[in-house]
């Protein structure tokens, strides 16, 4: 999308009034029929635009665009810089590309398809067009890199508290997923690049199914889904979901740097749905069952066994019925 284009997107996203041919062609120092071919552009991309007359364009369909997005964000730095791509292999794999090249801490890469995305040990995870969000944010912490593992269950947090403003009855389940009555709603996964004692970058991927797909969720999927419209009974914009997600992040992420770890993971446990429950973990090589007891200093759970407590580093976390 040109510069000028943006431009007329952002103004006509940032309130509901009509703004003028006239008032956008002297912002853009172009003429009235300039300003009219970059709206005939839009349309044909499928942006829903209307001219009132004697008052001027309305826009009159969600857009997710950058320059929309970067417009309603009340943030300081995450979502800023914002990239929209049509299609990438993984929005992770894309801001760890940027983030090699230098890119600030902040840079959030959204996708509408992702021909690889993927969730934790190596699954699939789905994106559909118009349907689902897929975004990743890079960090740049000052943290040990035994301590990344802390920024999932930050991530998790901001999550839970971004979704709930939709619709209630979110919970967590350790370590990366957010599920309403056992159904998956979204997932969380934490990639880092890092030396010896030196964390270089953190990118935070988050998937959320914010519509049910058209045709029906696919075969592969291992566990049942839901989506953030159908728990709130009302069609959910993935422009605000997007906004209250990045917003929420950074506010959950500045809180952990400046105060530490405790806070986000009492607030973590007030949130999981398997709090103080039996459950089964495989930890790659064996099932260990339990009662879900807490989360240690470092974010691992906390399992109280026949045995006595086990540390749950990492692991498929199976809610027992």
């Amino acid at each position: 999308m040109s510069k000028q284009r943006d431009i007329i997107l952002a103004r006509l996203a940032a309130g509901s009034r009509p703004v003028s041919g006239d008032r956008l062609a002297l912002e853009l120092g172009i003429s009235r029929a300039g300003v009219w071919k970059h709206i005939e552009t839009l349309r044909r991309q499928g942006i829903r635009i209307e001219a009132v007359t004697g008052r001027g364009y309305v826009l009159c369909s969600e857009v997710l665009a950058a320059s929309v997005l970067e417009t309603r964000l009340k943030t300081r730095f995450v979502g800023r810089p914002c990239l929209v791509l049509d299609e990438v292999d993984s929005t992770n794999s894309e801001a760890m590309r940027l983030a090699s090249e230098g890119a600030e801490e902040g840079l959030t890469v959204i996708a509408h398809r992702q021909t690889r995305g993927r969730g934790r040990l190596g699954r699939n995870w789905h994106t559909f067009a118009d349907d689902g969000l897929a975004m990743s944010i890079l960090l740049r912490p000052n943290l040990p890199p035994e301590h990344v593992s802390q920024l999932t269950l930050v991530a998790g947090v901001a999550c839970h508290q971004a979704l709930s403003n939709f619709a209630p009855g979110i919970r967590l389940k350790w370590p990366n997923d957010l599920l309403h009555n056992g159904r998956k709603l979204a997932g969380i996964l934490t990639e880092m690049r890092a030396e010896p004692g030196h964390v270089q970058a953190v990118v935070i991927g988050i998937g959320v199914n914010v519509r049910a797909p058209a045709n029906g969720w696919p075969a592969d999927i291992t566990q049942p889904a839901t989506d953030l419209s159908s728990i709130a009974g009302k069609p959910v914009s993935r422009l605000e979901t997007a906004t209250r997600l990045l917003e929420s992040l950074e506010a959950i992420y500045v809180d952990f740097l400046e105060n530490g770890f405790a806070a986000v993971s009492e607030q973590w446990w007030q949130a999981h749905a398997t709090s103080g429950k039996p459950v089964r973990v495989h930890d790659g090589g064996r099932y260990i069952t339990g009662i879900a007891d807490s989360l240690d200093a470092d974010g691992a759970l906390l399992l109280r066994t026949e045995n006595g407590i086990e540390r749950i580093i990492a692991g498929d976390l199976e809610i027992m019925t």
